[in-house]
Order: structure tokens, then sequence, then C-alpha cells
């Protein structure tokens, strides 16, 4: 899929470790810490578990908790309840895909047991392929390959860490995203456009890439200009965008179109085992053979809406309160990130920003070469998608998710951290002089700098800069917190 220049196999060998890593610490923590006992989504086991079962269970039961315990019911038993479809199902059929290629265990694991493994396996898989995938990309919109190879280290770390390992579709949306991503910047448009409606398939705010290919079918638009009369450029234009809002559109339609069938047409509805149907009685979930949820009569029906505003209260600033300061503080980090991220751009491209990444100067004749890494005219688009993102986020979700939302969605929250290590951090720099290649045994006298760059700075922490301490001290917190706070059952969703 990509070929393995030394910098690739550097990321591959640290995201590799990293989830090993990551394995380890979820299973020692959930062992050595009991769980908290949660007001969570926890359906009854419809299957006897043996001795192997039980052994998966405490190794890999970190990975189910909070939001994972949805994909997991969803994977073994289908979307029975009506709060089941705020989760999109491309997570729930990769897991599926998971238990089918361990049949051959059937035997001696329960369903149960398999889709954990699943999870342990194919999020392990997606995280690492996703890093590699963000190195691509950050190598082919860069133009930086210290830049890029920064940027897809800082992923590895990420604060979003154990989202990208539990039961959540963050890994298999960030592979997904990053992969689309390359794609459109290799110009293939038909290959990214599917990558990216894979991606909606998976999370809702995959609907938001579409921007991605609007953009670059803009592009072509004024570009074309030059040479050619409007009309046929414009009306190729509207078909572009007619296309990818309907590409990208189509597996969201689809799937409330599921919902609706399941919930507002008669007869629909499949068999649901007692005990599910016991708890929905004692929880008060609503399944499709009860009364007629308001939203099928809705000029337009959408489950997903219904759910956000009534189980989940996510709405225009519903989180500002006093008692949600401690999850604005979580996010705020994140979010920090981000706008500074902005505010450096904005900064130095203000006439890129006002002509929407379409013209770099107010002469349009100047020809200089565009600067390379993150400050590159190139990363204009991206750096839109992250501000969208966060403001989105900020004023209408639960905000401690910004972690993971953006951690998962724009390569700008490990970009803009590796061009802050590049510009600032004297250890990085001295070694510029340096041809590039991964960063090994030339290193200044009484330092240890290793292949791995971001392990170099971490082993000579003292003498590393403040900004560089803040930015590692923020990504290795989080990823260690993550773990010890959401395999426990503990506040970190």
């Amino acid at each position: 899929m990509w070929p393995l220049d030394p910098s690739r196999k550097e990321v591959l060998r640290f995201a590799v470790s990293c989830r090993v890593l990551t394995l380890m610490l979820q299973a020692l923590f959930n062992a050595i810490i009991p769980d908290h006992h949660a007001e969570a989504f926890s359906p009854p086991r419809l299957a006897p578990s043996g001795s192997v079962d039980q052994l998966v269970e405490g190794l890999l039961s970190g990975l189910s908790h909070w939001d994972a315990e949805h994909f997991l019911f969803i994977a073994e038993h289908g979307y029975v309840y009506e709060h089941n479809f705020a989760f999109f199902p491309g997570f729930p059929l990769a897991l599926w895909v998971g238990t089918e290629l361990l049949r051959p265990l059937w035997g001696l694991l329960s369903l149960r047991s398999c889709l954990l493994i699943s999870v342990a396996l194919f999020n392990s898989l997606f995280s690492v392929l996703a890093a590699v995938a963000l190195h691509d990309l950050g190598c082919l919109v860069l133009h930086c390959p210290r830049q890029a190879f920064y940027g897809a280290l800082l992923f590895c770390l990420s604060p979003a860490n154990v989202f990208l390992a539990a039961g959540y579709s963050e890994a298999l949306f960030a592979l997904l995203t990053f992969s689309a991503m390359g794609q459109l910047e290799r110009h293939r448009s038909w290959t990214s456009g599917l990558l990216f409606a894979l991606a909606t398939g998976v999370r809702s705010n995959g609907l938001v890439n579409v921007g991605f290919l609007v953009h670059s079918q803009c592009q072509g638009f004024f570009s074309s200009l030059m040479v050619l009369s409007p009309l046929r450029p414009l009306l190729k234009l509207m078909g572009s965008v007619f296309l990818s809002v309907l590409a990208l559109g189509l597996p969201f339609a689809l799937f409330q179109y599921y919902a609706y069938t399941q919930f507002c047409l008669p007869g629909s509805a499949h068999p649901i085992p007692k005990p599910l149907l016991q708890l929905a009685v004692d929880k008060g979930y609503r399944i499709a053979e009860g009364n007629e949820p308001p939203w099928c009569s809705w000029q337009l029906p959408l489950v997903y809406s219904y759910i956000q505003d009534i189980y989940w209260n996510v709405g225009f600033l519903r989180y500002y309160e006093l008692k949600q300061v401690p999850n604005f503080l979580l996010a705020a980090p994140v979010a920090i990130l981000v706008v500074w991220a902005t505010w450096t751009y904005v900064t130095t491209h203000p006439w890129l920003c006002l002509t929407l990444g379409m013209q770099r100067s107010k002469n349009s004749e100047t020809q200089e070469k565009p600067e390379p890494g993150f400050l590159s005219p190139r990363v204009f688009v991206y750096l839109v998608h992250a501000a969208g993102l966060l403001l989105f986020g900020g004023l209408c979700m639960h905000v401690q998710v910004l972690t993971r939302f953006l951690g998962s969605s724009t390569p700008i929250v490990y970009w803009f951290p590796a061009h802050l290590l590049q510009d600032q951090e004297p250890l990085l720099r001295s070694l510029e002089t340096v041809p590039w290649k991964p960063l090994a045994g030339d290193s200044p006298s009484g330092q240890k700098v290793p292949r791995n760059p971001i392990m170099g700075l971490l082993y000579n922490w003292k003498t590393c800069s403040l900004v560089t301490q803040c930015i590692l001290g923020y990504f290795l917190t989080y990823w260690l917190l993550g773990l010890l706070l959401h395999c426990n059952f503990l506040p970190w969703t």
C-alpha cells in the first residue's frame, strides 16, 4: 500500500509498539483498579461463559466500557433499541466480520469474547494503518518530511489514545479519513469519494468531509477559467458537487431510512430475546414493537437528530452549565491547540484565507515558491475543517468528547505540534543540518537521540524547551490518564 522508506518503517514500528503497550496497560489498570459503578448502558449476557471467556473478559473488558458497549451490543444483536441508532453501522459491521474470521474458535469462545478479540485486533490494526496514512498525507501536503514524520509519531501518542484502542469507531474513522485525504491529494477523486463515503458510514461527522471534495473541485474550476469559457467548467463543477454530496450523504440517508422502516412501518420489527425485552421495560428503552415514536411523523423523519436531542441532550449551548466546568477544562488543551494553529496560519496568510485558499497573494502574477510545512498554502482546507469541527463541537456537543472528536478527524491536531517542535525545539533544530533520515546515532554531546525523535525528546526531557514539554506532557498525560480512567468506568468519555 505504501513503500516502506526508513521514516515509514519507524512510524510503523512505533505505532505497533504503542498499540501493544496500550493493550497491556489497559489490562493491568482494569485488573488492579475496581470498576466504578457508572450509570451506563449494560445489557445482559445471553450466552453462558466458560473459563476461556472469563480469561478474555479479564484481559480485554477494559475495551468494552461506555459507548463501546453500544457498538458491541449492535454487532451482536443488531439495532434493538431506539437509542442504538446514535451509533453508525460501519464499525459494528467490521466487528461482525471479525467474529466471522474467528469462526473456528466459536466452539471455545462465546460471541462476546470473539467481539472483544475483534476490537483489540482490528482497532490496533486500524490505528497503526492510520498512523502510516497520516505520514503519507503529511508528505503530500506539507512537503516537509520532518514535520510529516513528527506528526505521525505524535498520532501514535494521541491524547485520544484510549478511544483508538477501545471498542469505539475512532480508529476506523481516522484510517478512512486520512486515506481519503491522501487519495484526494493524489487527484484520485473517485477513490477519495468512496473512502469518504465509507467514513460517513462509520461516524456522522464524516458528512463534513464533503468540503474537501468541493474545495478541490472549486480549485479545478478556477484553474480551468484561465483557458476555457466559464459555462462548461461551471456545469462540470455543479455536477461534481452534486455527486459529492450524494455520495457522502447516501450512507447517512440509508441508515436513517433503515431506522424508519424498523420503527415507523408496521411489521418490520425483528424478534427480540426476552432478557432484552425485560431490559427495555426496566430502563424505559423504546423498541420497534412499542408505540410509534414522535419523529416518525416529522416532515423529515431523522432518528439521529431525535436521539441526540432527547437521549443525549445535544444542542446549541445546552452544555454551558456551571457543573460542566470540569469537562470544559478537559477539552481545553485540544481547543487551545486548534485555536492557536488557526491564529498562526491566518496571521501568516491573511490574503490566502480571504480568498478561501484560491490565491496566495494580492498579486496574482506572483509565482513565489510555497512555504513548506504547516504554513504551506495546501494546509488551508485542513485548517478550515479543524476550526469548523471545533466551533460546532464547542457550541453544540458534549465538550469532553472534543479530544477524540478532533483527534480522529483532523491532521491539524498533529501537524501543528509537529510544526512547533521543529520550529522551537533546539534539539531538533540542531539536527536539521543532517541529510533527511529518521534521527539516529549522530547526536549532540551528552544527549541521547534514537531513531525516533519523539523518544529522543523524552530521553532528554530536562533540556527540552517549555513548548516541547507542554506538547509532550499533554499528549502523554492524556494517553495514560485516558487508559487509567476509561478502562475502569471512570469519567473519561
